[in-house]
């Protein structure tokens, strides 16, 4: 016989699969809407459970109704915003003015992007107008070792760098360096140059260049980067330029937002010279 507690248990278990089933089923539909009929066809489930599993997740805020359709509700983006540390809003904040600077200098896509474990996670993206096959996205995540960003990120965090180079490393093109000792040297290397460089190593015929912007006590907060395709973008053209915007990104950093509009045209960055 099966007791009460023991089916209870199986019960609520199974509506949270139907509901993480049906939330993952939104796709890139999420923001605009999708019908019952369509998340229950994505989700393997019945028209009736998914309509009574959307009514229970729409009374708790995780989605919300537009006219016969349903979206992603705002209680799940604040637990989506919760998963990072508060900091990150302003790190945005402060340092988006620094995006825009490279953006403006380059015409590549360019992005802020901060460590999350051992994960690179991206804060802002700007698209350049020459399309690149970049994998990123804003709120989105991909292993550090594999990306110029990530890799400056682990640069300036021992100990993210040794939970890396301590578990085995996922090789998403030819170019992805997976080999410990050859990471742990590249680390280094980009600890003393300041700028780290993706040749193809996340995405086949994408080059990529990342520099650091640094706080107090030299401890990275965050990694500025620029991507282009490979042929159409030469990063290593890039690295004085981007070691000026890491510098004043850094010093605007420092005192947390206290004029970093000052800090930031101080650095009369719009005289460099364009490249790419």
């Amino acid at each position: 016989m099966t007791s009460p507690v023991a089916s209870t248990s199986r019960d609520d278990r199974a509506a949270v699969d139907k509901a993480i089933s049906l939330l993952i089923a939104f796709g890139d539909r999420a923001s605009s809407g999708v019908g019952v009929s369509e998340l229950a066809r994505r989700a393997q489930l019945s028209k009736s459970t998914a309509y009574r599993v959307l009514g229970m997740l729409e009374r708790n805020g995780v989605v919300e109704r537009v006219g016969t359709d349903y979206r992603l509700g705002e209680r799940l983006h604040d637990l989506g915003r919760a998963v990072y540390a508060p900091g990150y809003e302003g790190i945005r904040d402060v340092l988006l003015p620094f995006l825009t600077d490279l953006y403006e200098l380059t015409r590549q896509t360019v992005h802020l992007s901060v460590l999350h474990g051992t994960d690179v996670v991206y804060l802002a993206k700007l698209y350049g107008h020459r399309p690149a096959p970049v994998p990123s996205r804003i709120g989105g995540r991909l292993p550090a070792h594999a990306t110029a960003v990530g890799k400056v990120l682990l640069a300036y965090d021992s100990r993210a760098a040794a939970r890396v180079t301590a578990t085995p490393l996922h090789r998403f093109t030819e170019h992805t360096i997976t080999d410990p000792d050859t990471l742990a040297a590249e680390l280094e290397r980009i600890r003393r140059t300041g700028v780290s460089y993706d040749d193809q190593e996340s995405q086949p015929g994408l080059n990529c260049v990342a520099v650091p912007v640094l706080g107090h006590g030299g401890r990275a907060v965050a990694g500025l980067s620029v991507a282009g395709r490979c042929g159409e973008f030469d990063p290593r053209r890039l690295s004085a330029d981007m070691r000026r915007i890491a510098a004043a990104a850094s010093r605007a950093w420092t005192v947390r937002g206290s004029r970093p509009r000052a800090a930031h045209q101080s650095a009369d960055l719009r005289t460099a010279v364009p490249t790419g």
